[in-house]
C-alpha cells in the first residue's frame, strides 16, 4: 500500500515542504563593501566581478532560488565559505587564499562548472581566462609557478 507511485510522490511533497522551515540558507546578507583590492586595470575586475564576486565578495547576486531548501543551502555554504576564503570586499583583513586566486582559474577549479552552468555569463574563454590569471597575479600576487 505505502510503495504506490502515489504515496511515494506524497511524501516527495510534504518533505520538501518541511525542509522549507529550516531556517538555514536565507540569510541573504551582503555586508557594506569595506576595501577592494588595488585593481591592475578595470578588465581584470570586470573579470573577477562576472566570474568570482557572487561567492568571493559582499555584492553577492542572490537568485530567486537561493530561498529554497536545499539549494538554498548548498548556495548560502557557497558564499560563507568563499568569502571566509576570499573576499574582494574586505581587503583590509587577511586572505586565506589569496596567494592561490590565479592558480584556480589556471587550473579551471574556479568558478566552479556547477556556477557556470546556472550562470553561463561567468564562462570564462581562454582569452579570458588568461587575461584574469595575469590580472590577479598583477593585482595579488600568486603562488603560480612556485613550487609546481
Amino acid at each position: 500500500m505505502f510503495k504506490s507511485p502515489l504515496w511515494i510522490a506524497l511524501a516527495v511533497v510534504i518533505l520538501f515542504g518541511l525542509i522549507q522551515v529550516v531556517p538555514y540558507g536565507r540569510d541573504h546578507a551582503n555586508p557594506p563593501v569595506r576595501v577592494e583590492p588595488a585593481w591592475d586595470s578595470q578588465q581584470t575586475r570586470e573579470l573577477a566581478v562576472r566570474s568570482c564576486y557572487d561567492c568571493h565578495s559582499n555584492e553577492t547576486t542572490w537568485p530567486w532560488y537561493s530561498n529554497i531548501a536545499p539549494v538554498s543551502w548548498m548556495l548560502q555554504s557557497d558564499v560563507s565559505r568563499g568569502r571566509a576564503e576570499l573576499n574582494f570586499s574586505e581587503w583590509d583583513r587577511p586572505q586565506e587564499e589569496v596567494d592561490e586566486a590565479a592558480k584556480t582559474v589556471q587550473e579551471g577549479e574556479m568558478p566552479q562548472r556547477y556556477y557556470v552552468m546556472m550562470h553561463p555569463e561567468a564562462r570564462l574563454s581562454a582569452l579570458d581566462t588568461q587575461i584574469l590569471v595575469g590580472g590577479l597575479q598583477a593585482t595579488l600576487g600568486s603562488a603560480l609557478g612556485e613550487g609546481d
